[in-house]
């Protein structure tokens, strides 16, 4: 409806920007989510990464010493850099929330607060964009890059600048590892994903996608552990239940592949390897062909 692709909408749920309701694997987003999701989606179109809204939203707080109320009641206003915040109420008054300070109105242009508004002007209107250059801009540009197969090497550049300038962020680790696999460049996402469990360990998705890497590369039994570890950390990833039962498939282990197989088909019974999986259940084929076939694997979203 408002043209946000689904990678960008788990990114920004992730962040608690917006939070649908999920059952059976479905989220559903309510009237005031659509507001807040075409905010988010306007101050993005000015540059600006959701990671500084963040950031501004919880500063906002701080300064006006309550929770902030829902993203769909507040007013947000960008210059390509800097975010103000603007409550609903009339009376209301636009502030600058990482410096504390109250702004000139970006959408009437009107002065708030007393003081010197040539100054305030000035400071404006000199601020520097140096959005193109954060970590954040860098991974919201490697999102875009990646959702189309011709620009995955974009992506993958993109992505590279992002953990350079932030070594230690597990979710761009983890995009540019699934796009280095899109790549056909498997070291190189294998050690991304590497990186990312060493990071956070407890990172369900790190450790799904190094498994599927570590069985792409025939290392069925240390892929296990990790499908394994991934299944334990998030039981509703399907994914993981799928690739981790078709590893089991592969060792032998058909007791465990079987109950796998029924787990995956619990958290997803209409996707897209439904119907691999009940065949799989119903035939309890020997290892073949078919059990090569894992399931791509999956960026932060």
């Amino acid at each position: 409806m408002l043209g946000i692709d689904r990678a960008k909408l788990g990114y920004w749920a992730r962040l608690r920007l917006v939070s649908p309701r999920a059952r059976w694997g479905t989220k559903f987003y309510s009237f005031s989510d659509l507001v807040a999701l075409e905010a988010i989606r306007k101050i993005t179109e000015h540059r600006v990464p959701v990671r500084r809204l963040q950031r501004a939203l919880a500063a906002f707080e701080l300064a006006v010493g309550s929770p902030a109320p829902t993203l769909a009641s507040l007013r947000l206003s960008s210059n390509g850099t800097e975010v103000v915040v603007r409550a609903a109420e009339p009376e209301s008054r636009p502030i600058e929330p990482l410096t504390g300070q109250y702004v000139f109105d970006f959408d009437s242009a009107a002065l708030i607060r007393g003081g010197d508004s040539a100054r305030a002007g000035e400071r404006l209107n000199n601020v520097r964009a140096m959005a193109s250059y954060t970590a954040e801009y860098w991974f919201e540009i490697g999102m875009t890059c990646d959702a189309v197969q011709d620009t995955l090497p974009q992506a993958a550049e993109a992505y590279s600048k992002a953990v350079t300038m932030a070594p230690e962020w597990v979710e761009a680790r983890i995009n540019y590892g699934t796009t280095l696999y899109q790549l056909e460049r498997m070291d190189e996402a294998r050690k991304e994903f590497t990186i990312a469990v060493t990071l956070d360990p407890r990172n369900a998705l790190a450790q799904f996608n190094l498994g599927c890497v570590l069985e792409h590369d025939g290392e069925t039994q240390l892929a296990i552990t990790h499908l394994r570890e991934a299944v334990e950390l998030a039981p509703q990833m399907a994914d993981a239940h799928l690739n981790l039962a078709l590893a089991y498939e592969k060792v032998g282990r058909k007791h465990e592949s079987t109950r796998h197989l029924s787990f995956y088909l619990r958290y997803d019974p209409n996707g897209p390897w439904a119907d691999f999986a009940r065949t799989r259940l119903a035939s309890q084929r020997p290892p073949g062909s078919d059990s090569d076939k894992l399931t791509p694997f999956r960026r932060v979203r």
